[in-house]
């Protein structure tokens, strides 16, 4: 009788304190109010997490998406997420080789960017072209840029990216000269906006 009076209350201390992260998370509209929060009650594992329609395919993310909140109970706490931004910002996403201008000469970077053109126009696919060529780090991923926010990157760059007549397939030579810097850029995908949200993270520790 005793264990059974035990776990009532402890039953009920659970749900008044679901109930009452509840009533605050139904009282937060915005990130300004999210920050404030945060500010009002520090804990390591409260914080803002960014979550991305394209990036993030978890059951928790398409929750958010979706509902705007949800909730994620392990054996010793129980995690409240709330969307408190949602935003639908331009993206885009492209491949590329970035040839290495330490060891090279201009006009060595030149007569190596015409090879790899040509083995690339003779069937090489541009993924092995890049693992091989590219100095960059993303080489290991075959040059692939990830979907990328506007503003990401050099803005001459972006522009070339986003504003280029390419078709999907296409390949182009580009330079930044100011940073000394000569690519080989391979359009992959068409612009697109993509979905954002800004989630505040609460997490109630079992007792």
């Amino acid at each position: 009788m005793h264990k059974f009076y035990l776990f009532v209350v402890l039953l009920s201390i659970s749900s008044y304190g679901q109930e009452s992260i509840n009533r605050e998370l139904d009282s937060i509209l915005n990130i300004d109010q999210a920050e404030m929060y945060l500010a009002n009650n520090p804990s390591k594992d409260s914080k803002l997490i960014s979550f991305n329609e394209e990036k993030h395919k978890t059951t928790l993310a398409k929750d958010l998406f979706e509902r705007g909140r949800s909730t994620v109970e392990s054996e010793f706490k129980i995690t409240h997420y709330k969307v408190v931004e949602s935003k639908n910002d331009l993206h885009y996403r492209f491949s590329y080789i970035l040839l290495d201008t330490d060891n090279l000469s201009k006009s060595e970077i030149f007569s190596l960017r015409s090879q790899v053109m040509t083995k690339f126009e003779n069937g090489v696919p541009f993924n092995k072209l890049a693992m091989q060529y590219s100095t960059d780090s993303n080489a290991r991923r075959g040059g692939d840029s990830g979907w990328l926010k506007q503003g990401s990157l050099h803005p001459k760059i972006e522009d070339f990216v986003i504003t280029s007549p390419l078709s999907i397939g296409d390949l182009a030579t580009f330079d930044v000269l100011d940073q000394n810097k000569h690519y080989l850029i391979l359009k992959t995908h068409d612009i697109k906006y993509i979905k954002e949200v800004k989630a505040l993270q609460i997490v109630e520790q079992k007792n």
